[in-house]
């Protein structure tokens, strides 16, 4: 949006339309058509949001050990998606046995119990673990169900009005049933109403979404669609020309950007805990119409309603004053009295048998006029969290048009983030791998060693910047680590490392894109080859201007981010070096003094960032010639000129021979160095130089 457009009326609910397409569903089998529809649902945020939501079907099938055929229910399994499941994410799982699992059940204190009876229902020995939600398709008599959760029709859900508003719509088509945690014992409260109420043809859930079903897939599709519709025209109706939220307060700051910028290091290094934070920034028009509106402060306290969201955002967001944000001791005091607050709100909540109390940072960060930031431990996690408050702020919106929002009950709340169930998912989930929650600037990271060292960092978790003077070749790079990695974890940036301001922007884009930075790799480079007499003043400033006063430039920037970093184990700068920087060069000079003013200067700022945590350590590389951008163009004839020999084969075989261990270096064996001086397992070396040069003994350092 723009930056200076205000937000004064409040925003519409989308209104979803049916994308069932006849010619395809005529291809599919049942199963298939299971999967159509539940993509169908989960590839449009109207109707549900990531993750959320559950889709079912009752098919035959042919039991493996009887041959007979048999009632099984698909319904999607535990964590899954339903925009983007494939067919093996349904758990699949014998009707008659689940049905028969009631012989177990005496009240709502067995609801946990009955999720240990699911695996045993398993059919065809699938894998997938079925969900808590399971019961509420399998209880109720329908071969089609869906329950999902969109913005539209949790507004309903959240509201002191909704019940009434559900009757005003539906007309008694829908029912209501009050909150209850998903679980068995709601499949049973569904079953015993839709048969103590035979012509409806769903069940509002009071506090999180909404149940219907169908006899056919295309017809529940369609069906929980028009719910959805029905419900986003009606309350665009009551919204319709009034602000939403009491009116604007605060109007959409126009430098927000360079402030989320500035505040998100500042953030996350007040942010301790047994793993760094990744930070995502939204400047949407939901979060600034919320976080600058005159109700902002009373609803964001009272935190998120549906589980969905909640589970994604905690029990409550963490507000900050607008005019306050470069006092650093405000922010301390703001984090430190979110954490008060969260162990209380533990301390109040937790049963005897309940997990140990989690991280107590916030998650959600509201500015009024900048717009909303969220943290987690890696960068998919706190986008989600973000657009997850996100459908909080609009079903706020809703719910207030109709009545007064409703959020969870706190016991409610914190049963649901504690629940055994969900610990022991989170137990079950593999360790994170050694860089998840660290941030990496590559400069030159459309080259050889640039993208290979980009590429380690990003296989062991890390969320990179590249930086690079060539924009198509930085974008190409990027685009294919997106699709290698994620789109998440990689942004690009086009930075001519002698341009003071290009270099700014590109940490700024860390910032904002990530929350700041761990490991700064000094890679951007040049190579010339001149005797003496043929240096010309332009060559020598070339590669002091780029070698030398590059990394200076690139090093001051990434400086105050590197800082913030002390609390959370520290952070790292490598430098990309040279052996001729140790190492006199033949015709060299300008390259060769450059590099040993950069390796200079690493062992400079080694001494400057030790009480900061900061760590600075070079790799020295020779003759990377594979896979290489600089050995591509003048430099590899210069330097075969240098030594009287052809710039094909034998320069390659000119540098292999004399090496002591007798091999190519390639871009790969410099990024195994970078990730090992960016990583934690040289948590403590600073100063140091580390050759990757196949061993050559005039480069040795002492």
């Amino acid at each position: 949006m723009n930056a200076h457009t205000p937000i004064s009326a409040a925003l519409p609910f989308a209104v979803p339309a049916s994308r069932w397409d006849d010619a395809v569903a005529a291809t599919l089998s049942p199963a298939e058509l299971l999967l159509y529809r539940s993509n169908l649902l989960g590839g449009d945020l109207t109707v549900t949001n990531f993750g959320g939501g559950n889709t079912s079907a009752k098919l035959e099938e042919v039991d493996p050990l009887t041959g007979e055929k048999v009632e099984v229910l698909w319904v999607k399994g535990s964590g899954g998606d339903i925009g983007s499941m494939k067919l093996d994410g349904f758990a699949t799982l014998y009707q008659a046995k689940l049905l028969g699992l009631e012989a177990h059940y005496a009240g709502p204190d067995d609801d946990d119990k009955m999720v240990g009876f699911l695996p045993h229902c398993t059919f065809n020995l699938n894998g997938r673990a079925a969900s808590i939600d399971t019961p509420l398709h399998s209880i109720l008599p329908f071969a089609h169900v869906d329950h999902v959760h969109p913005d539209a029709i949790i507004a309903l859900a959240a509201s002191s009005g909704g019940e009434a508003a559900t009757q005003e719509i539906w007309g008694g088509r829908i029912g209501w049933l009050p909150w209850k945690r998903p679980g068995y014992t709601l499949g049973v409260m569904l079953r015993d109403y839709v048969a103590a109420n035979p012509g409806v043809a769903g069940v509002m859930l009071a506090g999180h979404g909404i149940i219907c079903w169908a006899d056919s897939a295309k017809a529940c599709y369609e069906h929980t669609v028009r719910l959805i519709a029905d419900a986003a025209n009606y309350l665009n109706g009551k919204l319709a020309g009034k602000p939403a939220f009491g009116g604007q307060a605060v109007a959409p700051n126009p430098d927000r950007a360079a402030i989320a910028a500035d505040l998100m290091p500042r953030l996350r290094g007040f942010m301790t805990g047994a793993r760094a934070k990744l930070g995502h920034f939204s400047d949407d028009a939901e979060a600034l119409e919320f976080t600058g509106s005159v109700d902002f402060e009373r609803l964001a306290a009272l935190g998120t309603s549906c589980p969905d969201h909640f589970l994604r955002t905690k029990i409550a967001p963490l507000t900050l004053d607008p005019a306050r944000l470069q006092d650093d001791a405000y922010l301390a005091q703001k984090i430190g009295e979110y954490r008060d607050m969260y162990a209380a709100y533990y301390a109040r909540c937790k049963r005897p048998n309940s997990p140990a109390m989690r991280d107590a940072n916030p998650v959600v960060v509201l500015v009024p006029g900048v717009g909303r930031i969220t943290f987690a431990t890696d960068k998919t996690t706190a986008r989600l969290a973000g657009e997850f408050y996100g459908n909080a702020i609009n079903v706020m919106r809703g719910a207030e048009a109709i009545g007064e929002y409703i959020a969870l009950d706190e016991q409610e709340a914190f049963d649901i983030e504690y629940w055994l169930l969900e610990e022991a998912k989170l137990q079950r989930m593999p360790a994170p791998r050694p860089l998840v929650g660290k941030i990496a600037l590559v400069t030159g990271g459309a080259g050889g060693i640039g993208a290979a060292s980009a590429a380690r960092l990003l296989r062991e978790g890390a969320c990179v910047v590249l930086a690079d003077r060539d924009a198509a070749s930085v974008e190409d790079v990027r685009a294919g680590f997106a699709r290698q990695f994620g789109k998440d974890v990689v942004r690009a940036a086009v930075c001519d490392v002698t341009d003071e301001r290009q270099v700014q922007a590109a940490f700024d884009l860390a910032a904002r894109e990530f929350g700041g930075l761990d490991i700064l790799v000094a890679n951007a480079g040049i190579a010339s080859s001149a005797p003496l007499e043929e240096t010309t003043i332009e060559l020598w400033n070339r590669n002091y201007d780029v070698l030398a006063q590059g990394y200076f430039l690139t090093a001051r920037a990434a400086w105050p981010l590197l800082r913030r970093m002390k609390d959370q184990g520290g952070s790292s700068v490598v430098f990309i070096g040279s052996k001729n920087g140790v190492a006199a060069a033949t015709n060299a000079s300008a390259y060769a003094s450059a590099k040993a003013a950069a390796n200079h200067l690493a062992r400079c700022l080694a001494l400057e960032g030790a009480p900061h945590g900061i760590r600075v350590n070079t790799v020295n590389p020779d003759a990377v010639i594979k896979g290489s951008k600089i050995w591509d163009g003048d430099w590899r004839t210069e330097r075969a000129g240098a030594h009287g020999i052809d710039a094909g084969m034998e320069l390659e075989e000119h540098y292999r021979k004399p090496s002591m261990l007798g091999r190519d270096v390639l871009p790969e064996d410099i990024a195994e160095a970078v990730y090992f001086l960016g990583s934690d397992m040289s948590a403590k070396s600073t100063g140091n130089m580390i050759n990757v040069d196949a061993g050559n003994a005039q480069a040795f350092t002492r």
